[in-house]
C-alpha cells in the first residue's frame, strides 16, 4: 500500500482541480501526435484509444443527437448532461458545435432556485449534479462563462443534502446523503453522483457538504467501525459497498436462493464498491484510512471486467464507469489482484470497450436494466470511461 499512498498524495493535488484530470485540449477535426518516447505497446494502445473515441462521438453526432442538441430528451435532461461531460472529457472544446448545442439545450433547463432539472421533476438532485459536472468541465476551457451556473446549482443541491436543516441527525441513516429529489431516500448512487458534481464546483475535504456526506457513504460499506455501526455492518463484514443503508438498508445485488439478507447481511457489489471507494477519496481519505484499505482489498479480490461483480451484466456500463473513476482516483498505473497480478487498468478497460463498440460506433448493454439499452447512455457511459483511460 506504500505506493499508493504516495498517489493518494498526488490525488489530493488533483482534488485541488476539482478531482477530475487535465487533458490536452483537441478539436474535432485534430488528431494528436503519438508520443516518440512510449513503448509500441502503449503506442498500440493510444491509437485504439483515439480510434474507439472518434468512433463513439461521431456516432453521437451523427445518429445520437437531436436537432435540438439533446440526447434521449425523452429520459430529461440527464442523459444530454453525461454525453456532452463525455464529449469535453475527450478533448473537445464547448465552442464545437456538437457540444455548444447540447450546453444550449442544458440551458433551458435551469431553474429559479439554480437546479438544472425538467420541470416537475423526481430526479432533481441527479438532473442537475450531472449538469454541474457538465457546465464545471466546459468552464475549464471557457473560463468565467459557466461559472455562476455552476455556483447556483451547487447551492442548489447542498440545499437537497439530508441534514440537520431537513430534521435529520447525524445519527440518522439519512444523515449526508442524497436521493433523487428532495424528500427522498437517500442512495450511494445519487450521493456519490452528489459528490463528483460538488467536488467538480470546487468542493475540497474541508467542505461542510463533503464531509456530511462522508458520514452517509461510510454507512453504505460493508465494514464495522467508529463511523458504521449499523446492524449490517458486522453481518457480511468484507469491505465492499451496497445502494443504501437507509430505510433499513438494501442492496440491488440479491444473495443466491438460500441465503437471507438478515443472516447473511447486504451483499456488495461492483459498480457500488467502486463508487464508494472513490467517494472516499473525494471526500479526503487516504490509503491508510481503514475504510479505504477495505474497499481496496475487496476489489483486490472481485478484479474483473467481463461483468459487474454480484449483478453480471446489469448496470456494466455503469460499472465500467464508477470502475475507471475510482482507479484513476487511486493513482495506481497497475493495480495488483489477489492472486499477484499487476494489471494495466487502462489498457485492459481500453481493449474491452474497443471489443464491445458496434459496428456504428456506439456502445449498448444486452441488459435493459437502468436504462442501459439506450445507446446514447451507454455510449457517453463508454466514453466516460474512457477518459480517464488516456496515456500521456
Amino acid at each position: 500500500m506504500q505506493s499508493i499512498t504516495c498517489s493518494f498524495k498526488a490525488g489530493r493535488t488533483r482534488m485541488a482541480l476539482h478531482g477530475l484530470a487535465v487533458f490536452t485540449l483537441v478539436t474535432s477535426t485534430v488528431i494528436p501526435a503519438i508520443a516518440e518516447d512510449l513503448t509500441s505497446d502503449a503506442r498500440a494502445t493510444k491509437k485504439l484509444h483515439r480510434e474507439i473515441v472518434q468512433r463513439g462521438v461521431r456516432y453521437l453526432q451523427n445518429q445520437g443527437q437531436a436537432s435540438d442538441g439533446s440526447f434521449s430528451a425523452g429520459s430529461g435532461p440527464g442523459v444530454t448532461a453525461l454525453v456532452t461531460t463525455a464529449i469535453l472529457r475527450n478533448g473537445y472544446s464547448p465552442e464545437d458545435p456538437l457540444v455548444s448545442r447540447s450546453l444550449d439545450y442544458l440551458r433551458t433547463f435551469i431553474q429559479q432556485d439554480g437546479g438544472i432539472y425538467a420541470p416537475g421533476s423526481i430526479y432533481r438532485n441527479y438532473e442537475t449534479s450531472l449538469a454541474v459536472m457538465c457546465f464545471a468541465e466546459a468552464e475549464k476551457k471557457q473560463p468565467r462563462v459557466f461559472k455562476k451556473i455552476v455556483g447556483d446549482a451547487d447551492r442548489f443541491l447542498k440545499g437537497l443534502q439530508y441534514g440537520e436543516p431537513n430534521e435529520r441527525a447525524p445519527s440518522d441513516p439519512f444523515y449526508g446523503g442524497a436521493g433523487y429529489g428532495k424528500h427522498k431516500r437517500p442512495d450511494l448512487s445519487n450521493t456519490g453522483i452528489m459528490i463528483d458534481a460538488l467536488v467538480a464546483a470546487g468542493a475540497g475535504p474541508d467542505d461542510e457538504a463533503l464531509r456530511k456526506a462522508l458520514i452517509f457513504v461510510s454507512r453504505c460499506q460493508n465494514l464495522e467501525t467508529e463511523h458504521n455501526d449499523t446492524k449490517w455492518s458486522v453481518k457480511n463484514p468484507d469491505g465492499g459497498f451496497y445502494y443504501t443503508g437507509a430505510a433499513g438498508g438494501s442492496s440491488q445485488a440479491k444473495w443466491p436462493e438460500g441465503k437471507s439478507e438478515e443472516e447473511h447481511g447486504l451483499r456488495s457489489y461492483g459498480s457500488m464498491t467502486y463508487m464508494g471507494l472513490k467517494s472516499l477519496i473525494y471526500a479526503g481519505l487516504t490509503a491508510d484510512d481503514s475504510r479505504v484499505k477495505a474497499a481496496t482489498e475487496w476489489i483486490r479480490k472481485n478484479y474483473r471486467l467481463d461483468q459487474n461483480p454480484g449483478l453480471g451484466q446489469q448496470g456494466l456500463y455503469y460499472y465500467y464507469h464508477t470502475f475507471a473513476k475510482a482507479l484513476d482516483a487511486i493513482g495506481e498505473k497497475t493495480f495488483l489482484d489477489d492472486q499477484g497480478i499487476s494489471h494495466d487498468w487502462r489498457k485492459e478497460l481500453t481493449d474491452k470497450l474497443a471489443s464491445e463498440q458496434q459496428g456504428d460506433g456506439s456502445w449498448i448493454n444486452s441488459q435493459s436494466r437502468w436504462l442501459e439499452a439506450d445507446p446514447n447512455l451507454v455510449t457517453g457511459y463508454a466514453l466516460l470511461a474512457l477518459s480517464y483511460c488516456q496515456i500521456d
